[in-house]
């Protein structure tokens, strides 16, 4: 629960919330007072959960104390940290859930009442993980050459043989696109994949259609194949209480996070506190830009969340990055987007908290916060921190939070100082690094002529242009001399009479492709065709125009919005859905404008927002092409031509013979922006929220149990009651001594968890596929060991089955090991189930930085079940020594400047050491070996609550007990 911690020492700072609402709260600027003013706003979120959750036991005073005092202690102190919430996507979430079900079953064992056993933190799961893509549909449009002089055909569904049955359009029998009735020379089943969440609409008539076949089929397969994981799914939403399932097909986990997951401020039995979040998805720091404190982590550490335990982290230096200035007015959402994230990669914030500020950071939108905090892998920091402050709560009022919940919100975040604004005050807080950025610094620029890494400014555009006819021919020269750069060629087109040039635009595609399919940068390009158009500007018909969106959700915005009939006055008309100009699928140029460029053998260009521009790609006769942003696509378009500087040069004229300028169009980011909230945002999040609270109709139809246990299905090889709680008493027994333990493995520096950890397919020749065809299956049906995270007999099997692990009894990379009592070599699980059969503990030897790399929870538990006691290493990472603490398995460490190699341990002897009675953090152990040599390693605990975990034999059992 996230109510006041038992006994909390703290509970004189809950006061009553002064509006109507009349909630209560932690006033936590009362205890630090000019301390906790000066703390980066990310820090304050952590003291405030420090202080709800101080027990004396698991967060302690001291703790509340350091956090509060972090300028002094960061970087030096370990602090623990509750998350108000966890978040799971279902291959790591499986085996979490089957360890709480396992647990019932203990509960109920020992006499105790299995209801009692839920997840002590609100744990939201999202189905996102299972989809595999067995029918899929794939055409180009507009192709009238694909490469091998073939007429594109139409596209299958495979392994289908038959054609799907096509939609009819709201009874329009005249649709001339992918929903048509069919007729000789039409394309057919052209609907692309779309974004997740949207409608998919008609592309010509703008009318909603049922979800494509493929969607269907594909969501049809994934019910049939994960039926067993999606009913314990679904048994778990029903009996866990903290539990809320969301189902296939509502969307990827970090998105259904932001979209629909966050509260910003979580209420608790009339209790409010900031939300923040953990959870086993990398992209989860999302959240962050909408002020929800949330970063990726392992399994073992959500499972241990979940159990009611904290996260346990450095305290973290805070690198305060300012945004200053005002951004150029012709630079998009993206260029920002970009611009900030190549400076922190330069700068360096590399396990840091990153922490926004400064009056810059009003300009940017939602969208643009939570895309700079998705890219934390690109720059390396734990997290990037966006305070909630005026922007954030118009965006919530856009997405359906109701009116009272967020003056609730507005007014707890300011009583606590939660709430940023642009005003400097004395109480700013302070930071470890500070970096400024100034976005008047970010220009736009766009990519080429011949390379998309050969990055140009749009102010040096002309400039660029004319150097490049100047260079030599390679990666940017044309090499056109000097008396010819001047030259044009009349062209008669369509009873028009127009002059081609060096720089002439003959090509111009806007394409909502790969960053690009940001909304903000297509409306953009729509609202400056709106403007171009009431100008009185056009685009000239020669010109080879197109617009194909990444989805029909890009068509329904750019209609709702009204700028689609803009764009289509310009030339800008929807010609399907999919890739075409980038990969050279361009319909060919005119003939009159062919031998106009030949004539003059001109340097004409090309210019797209797509991803793809080598020479000679859009047409072998547009020596130049460029990519834009789509609003720049447009631009272009308008002027004819790349050799303009938008400056100082006109567009155009309107018809009183005015200059139109650049400027005088472009619109505003806020115009952007407000109809970005309007038009795309809401309409999204309503159609989330029905895919969250209606389901579809496979998951509403899903059987599933009720009981208060699970019941487990012997036969079932996906779902498996596991065996960590197979020798669990009342109280937990005395350590037991380990006593010529043999070793199972004899490794190296730097074993990482994937060594350790079953990941990918299940080999044809492993234990685990052997398990398998003992069952029945066929290799077709082994499916992947994250697949199978649900059956502890599988993972236990793929435990030390990677083919790079080095073990040096074998003296090369293979999942092998001797079996000493007998001298045989054996897969690792083989070896490991004889000295078990035998009644032979098992310790493994390692060197430097055991278990280095990714989280991994069976890179605990998987040893745990093979038989090993403990794990004796010269150092470890972090985190997964803490795994094995929680698992029950005890973390050695040999004294400094010692090792096997040193020690003269060969790893054929076997070990015996006992523990003492009163085991405390960080003693000294003595182990002897059955050659008669003797030596001390150090127990690596580092505080009572490790100590306390290890004593009840790991955190499972642990909570077990206290639940009994």
């Amino acid at each position: 629960m996230d109510a006041p911690a038992a006994g909390c020492a703290f509970e004189y700072l809950i006061e009553t919330l002064n509006d109507s609402s009349r909630k209560k709260f932690f006033n936590v600027p009362r205890l630090g007072g000019t301390k906790y003013d000066v703390l980066p706003y990310s820090i304050r979120v952590l003291l405030e959960a420090a202080v709800r959750n101080c027990d004396g036991f698991l967060m302690k005073e001291q703790d509340v104390m350091n956090i509060l005092d972090w300028k002094a202690r960061q970087r030096h102190v370990e602090v623990p940290f509750v998350p108000a919430r966890v978040l799971l996507q279902d291959f790591t979430g499986i085996p979490a859930m089957v360890d709480f079900a396992a647990m019932r079953e203990a509960v109920k064992t020992l006499g105790g009442d299995p209801k009692k056993v839920h997840p002590a933190r609100p744990t939201d799961l999202t189905v996102d993980h299972s989809l595999q893509i067995d029918f899929s549909k794939c055409a180009i449009q507009n192709a009238p050459n694909p490469g091998g002089g073939e007429p594109p055909k139409a596209g299958k569904l495979s392994p289908l043989k038959a054609q799907p049955k096509k939609v009819p359009c709201r009874g329009q029998t005249a649709c001339r696109g992918p929903c048509g009735s069919g007729e000789p020379g039409r394309s057919s089943g052209k609907f692309s994949s779309q974004i997740e969440n949207t409608p998919i609409l008609c592309p010509f008539h703008l009318q909603p259609v049922p979800e494509p076949e493929t969607v269907l089929k594909n969501q049809e397969i994934e019910f049939g194949r994960n039926r067993e994981r999606l009913q314990f799914f679904k048994w778990s939403s029903r009996v866990f209480r903290n539990v809320a399932v969301v189902p296939p097909g509502a969307g990827a986990a970090h998105q259904v996070n932001l979209e629909r997951l966050s509260r910003v401020v979580f209420e608790e039995d009339g209790l409010l506190f900031p939300d923040s979040v953990v959870g086993t998805d990398s992209h989860i720091t999302m959240a962050n830009g909408l002020g929800v404190l949330a970063w990726g982590v392992g399994g073992i550490e959500t499972e241990a969340v979940m159990l009611g335990l904290p996260v346990s982290l450095t305290l973290p230096e805070v690198v305060g990055c300012e945004l200053i200035g005002s951004s150029n007015p012709f630079v998009t959402s993206i260029d920002v987007v970009l611009g900030i994230t190549k400076h922190l990669r330069q700068v360096g914030v590399a396990g840091k908290f990153v922490e926004f500020f400064g009056s810059g950071v009003s300009q940017l939108s939602i969208v643009d916060r939570t895309t700079i905090a998705n890219m934390c892998p690109e720059y390396g920091a734990t997290l990037s921190f966006f305070p909630v402050d005026n922007v954030t709560l118009k965006h919530l009022e856009h997405t359906g939070f109701d009116k009272a919940k967020l003056e609730s919100m507005e007014t707890y975040l300011k009583a606590v100082k939660l709430f940023r604004n642009d005003q400097k005050n004395s109480g700013e807080p302070e930071y470890s690094q500070v970096i400024q950025i100034n976005l008047s610094s970010i220009v736009p620029s766009v990519s080429g002529p011949k390379r998309p890494q050969d990055r140009v400014a749009v102010a040096d555009m002309k400039r660029d242009f004319q150097a490049c006819l100047n260079e030599k021919v390679g990666f940017k020269g044309f090499q056109i001399a000097a008396e010819k750069q001047s030259d044009a060629v009349c062209l008669q087109y369509e009873g028009g009479e127009y002059r081609l040039c060096h720089g002439s635009v003959v090509i111009a595609a806007v394409i909502s492709c790969t960053n690009n399919c940001n909304p903000s940068v297509m409306l953009t390009a729509g609202l400056l065709a709106k403007k171009a158009v009431d100008a009185g500007l056009r685009v000239n018909p020669y010109i080879r125009t197109s617009l194909s969106p990444g989805s029909g959700m890009a068509t329904h915005y750019l209609s709702a919005s009204g700028v689609l009939p803009y764009l289509s006055q310009l030339g800008f008309e929807i010609v399907g859905y999919g890739c075409s100009t980038c990969v050279g699928n361009t319909a060919p140029l005119s003939e009159a404008v062919l031998n106009a460029i030949k004539q003059g053998d001109l340097v004409t260009c090309g210019v797209l927002s797509g991803n793809r521009h080598f020479e000679g790609q859009l047409c072998d006769c547009v020596r130049a092409n460029y990519l834009a942003s789509p609003p720049l696509v447009v631009a272009y378009a308008i002027a004819g031509t790349v050799n303009i500087d938008f400056q100082t040069e006109p567009l155009g004229t309107d018809p009183a013979g005015r200059h139109v300028y650049l400027q005088d169009i472009w619109p505003s980011q806020e115009e952007v922006r407000q109809m970005e909230e309007e038009r795309v945002i809401l309409p999204m999040f309503k159609t989330l929220k029905e895919k969250i609270e209606v389901g579809n109709k496979w998951w509403n139809s899903l059987e599933a149990p009720d009981s208060v246990l699970f019941p487990w299905d012997v036969k079932s090889t996906y779902i498996r009651c596991p065996s960590f709680f197979d020798k669990l008493t009342k109280e937990p027994a005395a350590i037991q001594p380990i006593e010529n333990a043999h070793v199972l493995l004899y490794l190296g520096d730097c074993v990482t968890t994937d060594h350790i950890s079953p990941a990918g397919s299940i080999a044809r020749s492993s234990s685990a596929a052997k398990y398998l065809t003992h069952r029945g299956l066929t290799p077709r049906e082994f499916n992947s060991y994250g697949a199978r995270r649900g059956n502890d007999a599988v993972m236990t099997r793929g435990t030390f089955a990677n083919v790079k692990l080095f073990n040096k009894f074998i003296g090369k990379p293979a999942p092998k090991t001797v079996h000493f009592p007998s001298g045989q070599t054996l897969d690792v699980f083989e070896a490991a189930e004889l000295y078990q059969k035998e009644g032979i503990p098992l310790i493994i030897l390692a060197g430097k930085k055991y278990g280095s790399g990714n989280s991994r929870d069976w890179a605990a538990k998987g040893p745990y079940l093979l038989g090993v006691k403990a794990v004796l290493a010269e150092s470890y990472e972090k985190i997964h020594k803490d795994h094995l603490i929680g698992i029950g398995i005890a973390p050695l460490q040999f004294l400094p400047g010692e090792n096997a190699d040193s020690l003269g341990l060969s790893g054929r002897e076997t070990f015996s050491l006992m523990f003492p009675e009163e085991l405390s953090p960080g003693v000294t152990l003595n182990i002897k070996t059955s050659t008669g040599r003797a030596f001390r390693a150090r127990a690596a605990f580092e505080n009572d609550v490790e100590v306390t975990l290890y004593k009840h034999g790991g955190l499972l059992n642990f909570v077990a007990r206290r639940f009994s």
